[in-house]
């Protein structure tokens, strides 16, 4: 019989993703996504941080929240071979996990003082979306964890590009300033699912506070529309 062990979340994510729709497959793709982690009360203690800006890279053990279940499969279909070709769990990145568990390299930009929530890790190139629990926070060490010339299994079959964005002045000027660079990466990125490919398709992506409405034709992304989200993702998460 399985033993289980109970963990406590210390903290959650913060960024421009309020759905799973669009976020990277992988950490450390997209430079430009910026997030911030903010832990729970009991961890705001300085002391537990100390030494933590000596590193450029963290890792993150978090829970793929929006795909707990009860139930486990021993195989799963990565989206990455199109949704159809069967691999193990184990095998595979999947959120489908027995403990739904995820683990992501991030860059560690700097840590704020701040004088409400404590230490607050500023850090890029995060695939977690917003308000993802964070169960612990480990430094990346580049002479253990880093292996450049090892086999990746099935991903190293699979062509990695970009797709070409056509995004009209007069929308992109909807979104702030400040959100547009790393917009256009998540866009530049493909952010369908890889069996979806229908160029008359429009489809829909929430990125901070507005709907991105795009169509995808051979490799060009073209944006169609922009519309502000019913509701800020931030008062959802009582930012």
């Amino acid at each position: 019989m399985a033993e289980e062990h109970g963990m406590k979340v210390i903290a959650r994510i913060h960024n421009d993703f309020p759905t799973k729709f669009g976020i990277p497959h992988q950490s450390n793709r997209l430079d430009a996504l910026k997030a911030t982690i903010v832990f729970e009360p009991e961890y705001r203690v300085p002391e537990a941080f100390r030494g933590l800006e000596e590193y450029d890279y963290i890792w993150l053990i978090w829970q793929f929240s929006e795909a707990v279940r009860e139930n486990w499969s021993p195989t799963v279909r990565p989206p990455r071979l199109g949704g159809n070709t069967r691999m193990g769990v184990f095998a595979t990145r999947s959120p489908f996990r027995p403990n739904s568990l995820g683990l992501s390299s991030v860059r560690l930009e700097k840590i704020e003082m701040h004088p409400e929530l404590g230490p607050v890790l500023h850090i890029s190139g995060a695939d977690l979306m917003n308000g993802t629990p964070i169960y612990d926070i480990k430094p990346y060490l580049p002479y253990a964890d880093s292996h450049p010339e090892v086999r990746g299994g099935f991903t190293d079959k699979i062509e990695d590009y970009r797709l070409e964005v056509e995004f009209p002045e007069t929308l992109i000027e909807k979104v702030p300033e400040e959100q547009r660079e790393a917009l256009m990466e998540v866009l530049a990125n493909d952010p369908r699912p890889r069996y979806q490919n229908k160029p008359d398709k429009i489809y829909g992506l929430a990125y901070g506070s507005h709907d991105i409405h795009f169509t995808v034709k051979d490799k060009t992304l073209k944006v169609c529309d922009v519309t502000e989200l019913k509701e800020s993702f931030d008062k959802q998460n009582n930012i």
